[in-house]
């Protein structure tokens, strides 16, 4: 269990303690409770080496209770015990919070990729009137009964579960469910159990269903107001049959393209699959089901894949963040599709669909948000119109001729390598062109996707 959970060390749900540190408890222990929740692993350091001493569950609870102290309201806290090769580990789980935490210094923090996060006064007012607004997922549906959920389902996520775990679940299978938040301690279903296993999840909530339309033109009206698509499919059922059967529509009616590789002709999706299935994935699991009369709507044109999600940007995620923070407004749903393999890597799924696009030729993803609606936009590489570089970038202040160069590449070409970067100024260093990017990477004006030698950017 430990190995799976610390392989990569610190992440979005991980921190590794190797040294007991009050201070760090006691933010990280807030930045989960704002956040999506984790599990804080004493006596074991990023590369999974064990501390020279491992602390003892006493000095563990004395520090544990010193950090809560700090924190406002104080976080709930679950303990957890672990061995590997005979070494005892202890770890403190944090379940997300329905309340805005902070510590008694004031700042308030959220949980970003492995680091605790502070937020300014806009972000924070944003996840406090999130956080007010109820835990939708985990209300229980009036009139559901266990006769309504669908078990074929329930057996198949337990599969999975105990393939991903590499053991099977010890206990019955509504144990499981209930740590999950599918049922109740009394037995009751969820919101979000009826959506994830339920037989006909729209009987109970008719917004839970997804529109698939497909345009041979660039608008949903043809000519003379007449509509204009070809196709319009109406999706129900729990939501992995709902991202089964979308998905499976969306790759059917995509258009192939022949390229060359190695010598070998091959086909080529219209779209990067992985980029359409991200899309499709985040729509379903962090659309606000408490919306009625709004639905999922996927729109396929020949320009452009568009995939619209009721309700706003969750939490303190923005449109300039949305690549590197991450808060999801149904994290049960979100752990379920996670533990069941439709969410690869939590939190890192924007950026690779971003680098997925690049990659294959496109346009970087566009997104839109507006308070009750967030749409992602796949543009198709074989009408994109080039964009006008002469003066985009006068307004701002402080950029060298170097970086302007950089910025006007990256909009031509939507990206640019270090070695790009090199032929295009090769009168200066190498670090001062590291220095360069960096700073445009600090201005929020690019993107660094990748690592190491496959490292290139991207304009934001």
């Amino acid at each position: 269990m430990l190995s799976r959970l610390t392989r990569k060390g610190s992440s979005q749900q991980i921190e590794l303690m190797p040294q007991l540190d009050v201070d760090r408890l006691a933010e990280t222990l807030v930045a989960f409770a704002n956040s999506d929740g984790g599990t804080v692993i004493f006596g074991i350091g990023q590369n999974r080496e064990p501390a020279t001493e491992v602390p003892l569950p006493e000095e563990i609870e004395y520090a544990l209770h010193a950090a809560l102290l700090r924190c406002q309201p104080i976080v709930n806290t679950e303990w957890q015990a672990w061995e590997e090769e005979n070494v005892p580990l202890y770890g403190v789980r944090v379940p997300r919070s329905s309340e805005l935490h902070s510590l008694d210094d004031g700042r308030v923090l959220v949980r970003s990729s492995a680091k605790n996060q502070p937020l300014g006064g806009e972000a924070i007012r944003h996840l406090a009137a999130t956080k007010s607004s109820g835990d939708f997922e985990m209300e229980v549906v009036a009139g559901a009964t266990w006769d309504d959920m669908d078990e074929s389902i329930i057996a198949s996520f337990q599969e999975k579960w105990e393939e991903r775990h590499q053991h099977r679940w010890a206990s019955n299978g509504k144990a499981l469910l209930r740590s999950f938040g599918v049922i109740t301690d009394r037995g009751e279903i969820t919101v979000a159990g009826l959506l994830l296993f339920g037989k006909e999840p729209q009987f109970f909530l008719p917004q839970a269903d997804l529109i698939f339309v497909r345009s041979r033109g660039r608008e949903l009206r043809g000519p003379n107001g007449l509509p204009g698509y070809e196709q319009r499919l109406e999706v129900k059922g729990p939501l992995p049959r709902l991202l089964e059967e979308s998905w499976y529509a969306i790759f059917k009616e995509m258009r192939t393209r022949a390229v060359v590789r190695n010598l070998k002709r091959e086909e080529e999706p219209e779209y990067p699959p992985f980029a359409v299935r991200e899309a499709l994935v985040n729509a379903v699991a962090h659309r606000d089901y408490r919306l009625r009369g709004r639905r999922i709507e996927v729109r396929l044109f020949s320009d452009r894949l568009e995939v619209s999600s009721p309700g706003g940007l969750p939490g303190y995620i923005t449109l300039d963040n949305i690549v590197e923070e991450h808060f999801s407004r149904n994290p049960r749903l979100v752990n379920v599709l996670f533990q069941w393999g439709y969410i690869e890597a939590l939190g890192l799924g924007i950026d690779r669909m971003i680098e997925d696009m690049v990659n294959s030729g496109h346009p970087q993803p566009r997104f839109r948000a507006t308070t009750y609606n967030f749409t992602v936009v796949l543009l198709n590489a074989q009408v994109t119109t080039p964009i006008p570089v002469n003066d985009r970038w006068t307004g701002e202040k402080g950029l060298n001729r170097r970086q302007i160069l950089a910025l006007n590449y990256m909009q031509q070409n939507q990206r640019i390598t270090s070695r790009e970067y090199r032929q295009l100024s090769p009168e200066v260093s190498a670090e001062t062109l590291r220095l360069d990017m960096a700073a445009l990477v600090e201005r929020g004006l690019v993107l660094k996707i990748g690592n190491k030698k496959g490292t290139y950017y991207v304009l934001k």
